[in-house]
């Protein structure tokens, strides 16, 4: 046996072990960017992978809040509050699809970035928002809740980074839980102003705010 094929065997242990790690690594990776709760994306997960879907023109941008959800664990408790938090981040992520990203921004606040190929991104919300007002199979219908869909086509705002449209389409969101709306879209007109980031009727938000955009 020559020199040469001697030193490339002794060194593929070593190659291998090296590529077991690497493989570990990476599962503990994705581990830690996933929400141990509901398996959606965290913060930071969600960040990297929706940042790049935002090169697509075709990008929308929804904030998705749960509706009275300290009422639900204050009720029924907690675990009955995990579970539809679960069903929540299932049924949003099946409507987003593999082409899109949903994630858990923390509590019961959710987010997603979707590819509206066929310009109909309301008439899916539309019916996403129903979907989510649905009970939890096998669990006590009492259970439920209605949640609140903000949303924004990045193409309105392209000089938007992600979190500007975060921004907004968590002010659309706050507008259509005040007005009991379920869905509002922002871009079809100005919407509550905010002030470092916090949305109309909070305490350092702006008293003047203009006129609220409708969905479409």
């Amino acid at each position: 046996m020559n020199t040469l094929a001697t030193v490339l065997l002794s060194a593929l242990p070593l190659a291998t072990g090296w590529v077991v790690h690497v493989r570990w690594l990476h599962g503990c990776l994705n581990t830690a960017r996933r929400d141990p709760l509901t398996g959606l994306r965290t913060r930071d997960g969600f960040t990297r992978r929706a940042t790049a879907l935002l090169k697509d023109p075709r990008a929308v941008v929804v904030l998705a809040d749960v509706d009275k959800f300290k009422h639900i664990n204050d009720t029924y408790g907690h675990a009955a509050g995990d579970v539809l938090l679960k069903a929540t981040a299932d049924r949003l992520a099946h409507h987003v699809g593999r082409t899109g990203v949903a994630g858990r921004l923390g509590g019961d606040e959710f987010a997603a970035v979707l590819i509206d190929d066929h310009g109909t991104a309301g008439d899916l919300l539309a019916v996403l928002h129903g979907v989510l007002a649905r009970p939890v199979e096998g669990q006590d219908p009492a259970v439920h809740t209605t949640v609140s869909l903000g949303w924004v086509r990045a193409a309105d705002f392209p000089t938007d980074d992600l979190s500007g449209l975060l921004r907004r389409a968590d002010e659309a969101m706050y507008a259509a839980k005040q007005a009991r709306a379920g869905l509002r879209r922002a871009g079809l007109g100005r919407l509550f102003a905010t002030l470092a980031g916090r949305r109309a009727g909070r305490t350092g938000a702006r008293t003047d705010a203009p006129a609220v955009g409708v969905a479409a």
